[in-house]
């Protein structure tokens, strides 16, 4: 069925309209309708014109923003480009690298069974957190039985103690005698073989007196034995306790629990989130141009937008060959210098969590230090 325009209109019947007074003619009602068909055709063509301006502005915004990403993009693009196929400025030396940090293992000092784990590859550790328990019975009552032994110690220990005594009051009862008996023996009173009778017994309390402080001190010593033999184990005990001894990151678990563990065995490696650097190869004419604490420059494969400040720390005093995972500018020279670009403590900890081992990435030394960073070079850090 064909739609009816609002401007449209027909005639109903063939009836006349009556000319009379104050009846509209036919004349009239035409340009009435005619009046409201303009207007509406007016509201329509204002409608349409403002969605089509709201739909032609929202194109570009989209397009404007597509176009900025599109620059940023190609800026950056530029940029390592640039600094990949550049020839540096006198003075500064440019060469590939990998980040690395220092790994530390956590191993058992003492045989026995692991009995849990509570860390995982990837997981945030602090030093002196507790990773992981062995279990070790035999140990456990090896420190029982030393305690028993610390206790009988004490015991006998009292023991001597009270012996001490006894035989000091039988020494100090056999002196006396002795010596009353030395002036009577002059007046006839007792008879040479009381007087001697009465010595050695002053002699006999003597060597017991003597005796009961040997076994005093021997009772002292086996007290300390004990001792030592108590706090040996409990020390065997508490290195049972494995404990992270740096704040890092879990690299890789090497035992699970229920499993028995020897000594020696590793359990963990964490890696040392405060000390994080990149390794680079330098030829010797290079190497023996830096200096220690010198300033250096990093830029990463995964994020080449920025640049990261570092310190040269370490450089080797004989040369090797150049590992496989590392290439040079000059193939030619195989034999380099391992030089090590140490991360900025300040960097590492605003952005440790960020920190992946094994990136690669472009790394820049000065031989000259006089020589100024090109702009492309300054530090730029993450927001």
């Amino acid at each position: 069925m064909q739609r009816q325009h609002p401007c449209q209109f027909k005639e109903f019947g063939t009836q006349r309209p009556v000319e009379a007074s104050g009846t509209p003619s036919r004349l009239s009602v035409a340009l009435g309708a005619v009046w409201i068909c303009t207007v509406l055709s007016v509201l329509t063509l204002a409608l349409g014109a403002s969605n089509g301006s709201l739909l032609i502005g929202g194109a570009q915004a989209q397009s404007n923003q597509q176009n900025a990403i599109e620059q940023a993009r190609k800026a950056i693009g530029t940029l390592i480009d640039r600094l990949r196929g550049r020839d540096m400025p006198e003075g500064i030396v440019k060469t590939n690298g990998r980040l690395e940090a220092t790994q530390v293992d956590v191993a058992a000092k003492y045989p026995g069974r692991l009995a849990t784990l509570t860390v995982d590859e990837g997981n945030e550790v602090t030093a002196g957190q507790v990773v992981a328990t062995i279990s070790s019975p035999e140990t456990e009552a090896q420190l029982r039985q030393a305690e028993a032994n610390l206790l009988k110690a004490k015991r006998s220990l009292a023991e001597a103690d009270a012996v001490i005594a006894q035989r000091k009051s039988d020494l100090d009862f056999a002196r006396t005698d002795y010596d009353r008996g030395k002036p009577l023996i002059e007046h006839g009173t007792i008879t040479q073989q009381v007087l001697d009778q009465r010595r050695n017994r002053f002699e006999a309390a003597e060597a017991a007196y003597v005796a009961a402080n040997a076994q005093h001190d021997e009772a002292d010593a086996a007290i300390k034995a004990a001792q030592a033999s108590v706090e040996q184990l409990q020390s065997m005990l508490a290195d049972l306790v494995l404990v992270s001894p740096r704040t890092g990151r879990v690299q890789y678990r090497l035992a699970r629990a229920g499993e028995v563990i020897a000594a020696g065995q590793r359990v963990l490696t964490i890696l040392d989130l405060n000390d994080v650097y990149m390794t680079i190869y330098l030829p010797a004419n290079v190497a023996g141009q830096l200096m220690l604490g010198d300033e250096a420059r990093t830029i990463l494969d995964s994020i080449p937008q920025y640049v990261f400040p570092n310190t040269i720390s370490f450089v080797a005093t004989e040369a090797q060959f150049t590992p496989k995972s590392v290439e040079t500018a000059e193939e030619r020279e195989k034999l380099m210098l391992r030089v090590k670009l140490q991360a900025d403590p300040a960097v590492l900890d605003k952005f440790h969590r960020f920190v992946k081992t094994g990136v690669r990435g472009l790394a820049f030394v000065r031989t000259d230090p006089k020589v100024p960073w090109p702009s492309e070079l300054a530090v730029k850090l993450p927001q």
